[in-house]
């Protein structure tokens, strides 16, 4: 399921950076608090056939950005991501999907103390998957929500 006015803001989180837009990263579901993404074989194949690596690291790090639209006030709040690693497990030679989820107490807590401190960190540990459901790379990260600086203009908000 996709929540439409979810899907306006990741929409334009994709194409707002020219890289991920040309990977032909799609949103696959978006809901309150989780989010699926899928990124296409076609268009990020590598020189041995399988899928390249850099657009593997891009499907898990644009992930913490699109969790931010489904579960942080998007007109006090920007993300931004700190650290991100990924584990190569096996060859993808599929589509591949990643889905993230948080809890209505993880957000509330997260987003509770970015309002007291001006922002907060939350981890993230993914795992991507290809079309049989079989894991082929690990991505963990610490991404931040951080609160809009006077006169910024949220990059996510409903126009």
């Amino acid at each position: 399921m996709i929540d439409p006015e979810y899907l306006k803001i990741a929409e334009f989180a994709v194409a707002s950076v020219e890289g991920i837009k040309r990977t032909g990263i799609q949103v696959a579901a978006l809901e309150d608090r989780y989010a699926k993404m899928l990124m296409p074989l076609q268009g990020n194949v590598n020189h041995v056939g399988m899928m390249y690596a850099g657009s593997l690291f891009t499907l898990g790090e644009i992930t913490g950005g699109i969790i931010h639209i489904v579960a942080f006030d998007v007109n006090k709040f920007f993300p931004i991501v700190k650290e991100v690693t990924i584990k190569f497990k096996k060859p993808a030679l599929t589509d591949i999907t990643v889905e993230v989820s948080l809890t209505e107490d993880e957000a509330y807590q997260i987003q509770a103390e970015a309002d007291e401190k001006g922002k907060a960190d939350f981890t993230l540990n993914l795992e991507l998957k290809d079309a049989n459901g079989e894991t082929v790379s690990l991505v963990s990260g610490v991404w931040q929500i951080r609160a809009l600086p006077a006169g910024m203009e949220a990059p996510f908000a409903q126009k």
